[in-house]
């Protein structure tokens, strides 16, 4: 049988590589008796491996059983999988058949399997060993021939190093396993569910079919879905029946998920005329910032630049002043270079930058070859009053020697 087949007759929706995978390894393990452990997260559709299995086995005409193992009460877990007898503890009124003796020539599916006592554990190893099991309140041995299909949600490895769950019985149990993806890992399967439980819902409520725009749909394909896809069911159903509208948009949408991220959607930033700007992504808004540092920057040496030109004082400062300023550009090093780095990158769509802020002028480019100049003439002063002693230099200059290295090769200066 082909899996698209399997996937119509069991009412499974999606298309993406694990979901078939795991479906695949449903139908050849079906043939044989082996045990099956079924793991995913919860809301994944976990239930429908071992129907499938089932059916596809020489035994889909025998009992098959579904055990939510962590919906039954601890006191009673035993008397339901394995049966009990009359006075057996208070208020066993009459002989009972358990679930295993039921389902003798059928499947037996334990949901939640991790969820059982550790002496439950013990007695669902022995049927799975030796196909024998005791009813409360017995000292007879019976006999069954069960097929197991076993699921969890939960970390069984983990389970056992806390001693919650026998490494014996999960070795038992893991015989052949199967992995269902989270939602979040199936993004491709998403809108295709969103569609057919909108189509199940318009039918059973008799209302016009709800429809996503493209934000909409976008926002419903990058959310998480920590709930998979009993998550995704609800929150369409509450749509069909609140929402007015049949076109949901993804303000509409953001209503109805808990906790859904805001950075995914896009950011408003006010300017100072009040109006917003609309970025459509991050890397816009990181643009905008590198351009407005680099402005910044180019303003600020400019002022320092004309200050020095136009001071006729500026040959007497002192060495100290002369230190400073050159401190101040050393530590706007690192920042300048982001922003050069940018100067020539073509900013995304949508971006609109005023050409006089990104384009540099020739009297920049001027400005520049005079703080080469001034830099050059700064270091080799100070390594003549320190007689070539570059730490002593690079303290004087406010900068680390490894700079000062650097520099002194840059400009090519000659040792004092």
């Amino acid at each position: 049988m082909e899996i698209q087949t399997v996937k119509q007759r069991f009412g499974i929706t999606g298309n993406s590589d694990g979901l078939n995978r795991a479906i695949d390894l449903a139908m050849q393990v079906a043939p044989t008796d082996l045990s099956v452990l079924v793991t995913g997260e919860s809301g994944v559709g976990k239930e429908n491996i071992p129907r499938i299995i089932h059916q596809n086995s020489h035994r889909k005409h025998g009992e098959y059983i579904a055990v939510n193992c962590g919906a039954i009460p601890e006191g009673t877990i035993d008397s339901e999988l394995f049966g009990h007898e009359k006075g057996s503890f208070t208020g066993a009124t009459d002989n009972r058949k358990g679930y295993f003796e039921v389902a003798n020539s059928g499947t037996i599916f334990l949901d939640e399997v991790a969820e059982l006592p550790l002496s439950t554990q013990v007695r669902l190893l022995r049927v799975l060993e030796s196909g024998e099991f005791m009813r409360v309140g017995s000292s007879k041995v019976q006999k069954t021939d069960v097929r197991v299909v076993a699921a969890t949600n939960v970390n069984i490895l983990d389970a056992i190093a806390n001693n919650k769950f026998r490494e014996d019985l999960y070795y038992r149990l893991n015989t052949v396993p199967i992995s269902i993806p989270p939602l979040r890992n199936r993004q491709e399967d998403i809108y295709l569910l969103f569609r057919k439980f909108s189509i199940d819902f318009s039918d059973k409520y008799r209302m016009p079919t709800l429809k996503l725009d493209r934000n909409a749909r976008e926002l419903l394909e990058n959310y998480r879905w920590p709930g998979n896809i009993r998550q995704l069911r609800n929150i369409t159903e509450q749509m069909s029946i609140i929402e007015q509208a049949r076109e949901i948009s993804a303000e509409t949408l953001a209503r109805y998920i808990p906790g859904v991220e805001k950075s995914k959607l896009p950011a408003l930033v006010k300017k100072a005329d009040g109006n917003s700007q609309d970025f459509s992504s991050e890397r816009e808004i990181l643009y905008k910032v590198l351009f407005d540092m680099k402005n910044d920057m180019n303003d600020l040496k400019k002022l320092v630049f004309d200050m020095m030109k136009n001071d006729p004082n500026t040959a007497q400062k002192t060495e100290e002043e002369n230190s400073a300023i050159l401190h101040k550009l050393y530590k706007d090093e690192d920042i300048y270079k982001i922003s050069s780095a940018d100067e020539n990158s073509t900013p995304p769509t949508g971006f609109h930058a005023k050409q006089e802020e990104i384009e540099d002028t020739e009297e920049f480019v001027e400005e520049n070859l005079s703080l080469a100049e001034m830099e050059k003439e700064m270091i080799s002063k100070a390594l003549e009053k320190h007689r070539g002693k570059r730490k002593d230099a690079a303290q004087e200059l406010g900068i680390s020697e490894r700079t000062l290295y650097r520099k002194i090769k840059e400009y090519n200066i000659e040792p004092a």
